[in-house]
């Protein structure tokens, strides 16, 4: 199957979902109030997604693989973070230990 557009891609659509999860997380109560936080997290988690979709767009290969190298980087930031939000107690284990999964996948991805 040819990919033909960024929405095709599994990186991409693991990068949103990752997104979505970590803005379900920032509506948490203790999460909300910390917005320096809050803001650092969620703009890591949408330059994952960001980041794939611009590199694919790019149109050469070189490119795509510098800004899928930058999105796993974004990967590491958010599943760092996750380890703050969790000791923090901003988040649930569980809430913690979905994050993390995608953030491995996502980076496998990469």
């Amino acid at each position: 199957m040819k990919v033909e557009r960024f929405e095709d891609l599994d990186a991409w659509k693991v990068g949103r979902e990752l997104a979505t999860l970590i803005y379900a997380c920032g509506r948490e109560i203790s999460l909300s109030k910390d917005y320096g936080f809050k803001d650092q997290i969620q703009r890591a988690a949408v330059s994952v997604m960001n980041n794939i979709a611009e590199g694919f767009e790019r149109g050469s290969n070189k490119d795509f693989a510098k800004f899928l190298f930058i999105a796993r980087g974004s990967v590491g930031e958010v599943r760092s973070m996750l380890y703050l939000a969790l000791d923090q107690k901003y988040i649930t284990e569980q809430q913690f230990e979905d994050a993390s999964n995608l953030c491995v996948r996502e980076s496998q991805l990469c």
